[in-house]
Order: structure tokens, then sequence, then C-alpha cells
């Protein structure tokens, strides 16, 4: 029995040595390549170019002038000045459609018998003649053709026929529109368009008498079955 304990504590003390030994190897040799790093010259590296910054510009009151035009103490320096525009006037609205009493044909053309309305006097009329805000700009036996306001209306016979009209006419039971309806449009004291026929157009309203003579054509008054009518033909 001791003699075993007596190998062991053998054994122990070489093991001790043994690490001794290889702790102290360790350390030299730590030591040896800590004084070789600080033994080490290291080579400089060269310096970059030196460039000297761009010189400044020089100051400008332009540079600096919106700091004071936009102080937040004064609003009133901004010399944008804001204009409030008054609102777009309202669209015009468009009146009551003639009433047609029919279209025939005299030897002279297709013509339609027109009124203002259903208790206005009847009027023959040719394309290119006016009647109230509308000018007539075609008819045939199905439809008419109507401008107002630089917009061309196109309707058949049967809806502008009296009753249709008088329907029309009627004002709404609610939301009334208290608008002013626009002022007529002026009537051409004088020959209208050409027909193509060797006579231009003639409305009623123009204020002239039958027999005025202007720029080279004569007015006529004559008598249909729906009333009194004109045209302007060439003066002999």
């Amino acid at each position: 029995m001791k003699y075993k304990l007596w190998v062991l504590n053998g054994l122990l003390v070489v093991g001790l040595a043994y690490a001794g030994f290889a702790f102290r190897n360790a350390w030299r040799a730590t030591h040896a390549r800590e004084a070789s790093v600080l033994r080490a010259k290291v080579k400089a590296a060269p310096a970059p170019p030196f460039s000297p910054l761009p010189a400044a510009p020089p100051v400008t009151a332009s540079e600096y002038s919106q700091i004071a035009l936009r102080t937040l103490f004064d609003p009133s320096r901004n010399p944008n000045v804001v204009v409030e525009l008054p609102p777009p006037p309202p669209p015009p609205v468009m009146p009551p459609l003639p009433v047609c009493y029919g279209v025939m044909n005299l030897g002279d053309g297709v013509a339609a018998i027109l009124a203002e309305n259903d208790k206005a006097p009847h009027q023959y009329m040719h394309p290119g003649a006016t009647i109230g805000q509308f000018k007539l700009v075609d008819v045939n036996t199905d439809e008419i053709t109507l401008e107002w306001n630089g917009q061309q209306i196109r309707k058949s016979l049967s809806d502008l026929a009296a009753s249709s009209a008088s329907q029309s006419q009627a004002p709404a039971p609610a939301q009334a529109d208290n608008t002013p309806p626009p002022p007529p449009a002026p009537v051409k004291a004088g020959p209208g368009e050409d027909t193509g026929r060797g006579w231009k157009t003639c409305s009623m309203a123009d204020g002239l008498a039958d027999g005025t003579v202007a720029e080279g054509y004569k007015k006529v008054v004559y008598t249909t079955p729906f009333g009194k009518s004109c045209r302007w033909e060439p003066a002999q």
C-alpha cells in the first residue's frame, strides 16, 4: 500500500515539474515575441498631396434677400400678393325652344312655321333666319336644327309641337330659378345669309320697312297662310 502511494506521489511531482517547464517555455516565447514587436520599426506612409480649398464666392444681397422676405414676424413683407379672382358667372340658361307648327315648301325651299312660344305669332322661316335667341340652321320633313350660344340642337318636329312647348314652359313647383333670362340676340338690320336660291334670309324683327334697299338687296314682305314673312331679293 505504501509503495503505491510513493509511486503516485512521484508521478505528481514529475507532472508538476513538466507543467512548470512548459509554462516557463511559453512565457519566454511570449516575452521574446513582445520584445521583437516593440523593437520593429514601422515605415511611415507618405503624406497625401495638399490641395487648397476653393475660395468662397463674395456674398451678394440676392443670396440673403429671401431671409428678409420670408420673415415669420411680418407676413406682409412677402412680395407675392395673392389676388383673389371673383367667381366666374353662372353659365347662361337656355330659353324654351320655339314652337313648330309644321314645315312646308312654297317653291322657295323647305321652310318651317315657328313661333317663340305658343302665344306668339307664327313666322314662315328659312334656314339662316333667327327667332328669339335661336337661329334656324336646317329643316326637313322630320327634324329641325337650331343654334343657340354656339351649340346646335337637333329636335324632331314632334318635340317642338305646341303641346310639348307648353309643358316645357310650365314653371317648376320647386327650386325656381331666379336668374334673369339673357337678353335676346340682336337681329341684323339687313340681308342675312345667302340661301343659294338667289335671295338672302330676312327677319321681320329687323325694324326695316318693306322695300328697303341695303347692300344691293331689297326687302320684300309677303303674306303666307301663317302670317307675314320676308326675304331679301337682289335690287334691280
